[in-house]
């Protein structure tokens, strides 16, 4: 059973893993703080995740701007598609979103429209849950924060919803970096901005959260994936859009159909890798494609990985096949070229239209400007005709031009390779989730001793060994506090403790998931066979060993890395 959210999240503000955000202050819903091991733990989630993708898969990593102008956010369809339907109660005025309002009333209330909603309200008398009051029109609310950037209101912006962005308009630079070669994969940590309606979910739905996410372009015709043999035998559990839970290899689920192609089946499996290595249960946690009228509007394909928490099934990470949407809307509004120069084997002679300029016409009307008006137009393609007209720049200066000044004709040229717009799969991990989800399959209560145990992964441990003197006299402190120092030293977190019973550290150092205690004895220093070993207790199996305690940095290394 997954604990009770208030026993989790009063053990999280109880030992400094999160806290509510300006809480002397009443406090604001959906915003949280990380306290000294929440950030610990925090930083650890990532750096595994650095390990894989920056380490294991030779990603490179950046780091882009929160505040963003509206142009990029016009062009990747958030100002227009990135909203959540919205009502207010008419008498206490409280907002709702209205999906969900609408939960055990309809099978998939994401999809409704605003009009169906209403309908569905009025047929089923929902009224507002706080005061019974009626509730209003549905209405359409985006979730982005507006901002302006520089003084006055000249020049609007936004908070960025994703990171993914701030990728896709360095991807010219990416590209050069990597001497334009694909595939070419970034990562990118940060932090997210949506302006949630009301948000009633803990660190599952935030309105200022942390991503972790990927974005890795590939050519549109490269279905493959080099490492995916080192995969294809293992095991994933999926729900297709049919609704039906699959156990299935990741290679029979290319080979079935079921996941659209190896690149993307490879980033689900190394999805379910990175969760189960840092501690979420394989028991609880599957792959849900989502349904066609569900998918997000730049979405060829996708899966969200969902743990089985105390809210339910709950999406902590999605991997998405967006297709070249990303890269094409970016290129269509900021007018840059956005592809990638794909080689052939050998040279081919195409047939080609091209637009040409008639210089005849142009000379006499644009005079010392022609030739540079001539080399504006020849740069075009035939798509950029738009009702018989071409608008060029040149010297600084905007031109329509009609069909006098150009034609289109067709070539026959050998060329070396084509150009084509990469497409892009995206596995983006929301850290905040992920980090929850880490703490409630960790979270176990004996309610026979009254007992709390975070069986935290040790890798993601805050604090990796508790070290304890059993009497703070007699040189058990002293050899206890250079045992610590050399630890901390090696680079191993620890937590020096003197204060109660050694049962009540132990307690302690269980409750925020501290895999190992160490405690000097009088055996530590006395003379005789045990002179020099001190005991080590696992935090899961609470047995006991002896070590001699000049080894114990090795031991504890060693065991670290399992």
């Amino acid at each position: 059973m997954p604990p009770e959210q208030s026993d989790l999240l009063s053990l999280c503000k109880r030992r400094g893993f999160i806290w509510p955000s300006y809480e002397i202050y009443g406090g604001v819903a959906g915003m949280f703080d990380y306290g000294p091991l929440g950030c610990v733990l925090k930083n650890n989630i990532v750096e595994m995740w650095r390990s894989i993708y920056k380490n294991r898969e030779g990603f490179v990593e950046i780091d882009s701007e929160t505040v963003n102008p509206v142009p990029v956010f016009k062009a990747s369809g958030h100002v227009d598609e990135f909203s959540d339907l919205i009502t207010y109660c008419e008498e206490c005025k409280e907002p709702f979103r209205a999906d969900h309002l609408a939960k055990g009333l309809h099978s998939n209330p994401d999809i409704l429209s605003a009009d169906e909603l209403e309908r569905l309200f009025e047929k089923n008398d929902v009224r507002c849950p706080e005061c019974g009051g009626k509730l209003g029109k549905v209405e359409e609310f985006n979730l982005m924060f507006k901002t302006t950037i520089g003084p006055g209101s000249s020049r609007a912006g936004f908070l960025r919803p994703e990171t993914a962005q701030g990728i896709f308009v360095n991807f010219l630079n990416l590209y050069r970096y990597n001497r334009e070669k694909l595939p070419l994969g970034v990562i990118q940590t940060g932090r997210g901005y949506r302006n949630e309606i009301a948000p009633r979910q803990g660190m599952i739905r935030m309105r200022e959260f942390n991503m972790m996410e990927v974005e890795l372009f590939v050519d549109p015709d490269d279905k493959g994936w080099e490492r995916f043999p080192d995969v294809e035998n293992e095991i994933m559990t999926l729900i297709p859009n049919d609704g039906n839970e699959i156990t299935v290899t990741v290679g029979d689920a290319v080979g079935k159909g079921i996941i659209a192609n190896k690149v993307l089946a490879y980033f689900v499996y190394t999805t379910q890798q990175l969760l189960t290595a840092l501690g979420l249960d394989l028991k609880k946690l599957r792959f849900r494609q989502h349904l066609d009228d569900e998918m997000a509007h730049y979405a060829a394909d996708c899966w969200d990985a969902e743990a089985l928490l105390s809210y339910g099934w709950t999406e902590i990470t999605g991997i998405a096949d967006r297709g070249c949407w990303d890269l094409s809307r970016h290129a269509e509004f900021s007018g840059v070229d956005m592809t990638h120069f794909r080689r052939f084997d050998e040279p081919k002679e195409i047939e080609m239209d091209v637009v040409k300029a008639k210089h005849k016409a142009l000379g006499p009307k644009f005079k010392g400007k022609a030739k540079e008006i001539a080399a504006a137009i020849e740069a075009k393609a035939p798509k950029d005709i738009r009702n018989g007209t071409i608008t060029v720049t040149a010297g600084g200066e905007t031109a329509e031009l009609g069909e006098e000044f150009f034609e289109v004709v067709r070539i026959k040229e050998k060329v070396s390779g084509e150009r084509v717009i990469p497409h892009v799969i995206e596995p983006s991990h929301g850290l905040d989730r992920i980090f929850y989800s880490i703490l409630e399959h960790a979270y176990t209560y004996d309610e026979k001793e009254d007992y709390v145990t975070l069986r935290l992964r040790p890798a993601v441990a805050p604090i990796k060994v508790g070290v304890f003197p059993l009497m703070d006299k007699d040189g058990l402190d002293v050899l206890a506090a250079s045992i610590y120092k050399e630890l901390q030293s090696g680079g191993i977190p620890s937590y020096y403790d003197t204060s109660g019973a050694i049962g009540r550290r132990y307690a302690r150092m269980d409750e925020i998931g501290t895999p190992w205690c160490i405690t000097v004895d009088y055996g530590s220093v006395e003379e005789g066979k045990d002179k020099g070993t001190v005991t080590i207790r696992d935090r899961d199996t609470r047995e006991q060993r002896r070590v001699d305690s000049k080894d114990i940095v090795k031991v504890i290394n060693a065991m670290l890395s399992e």
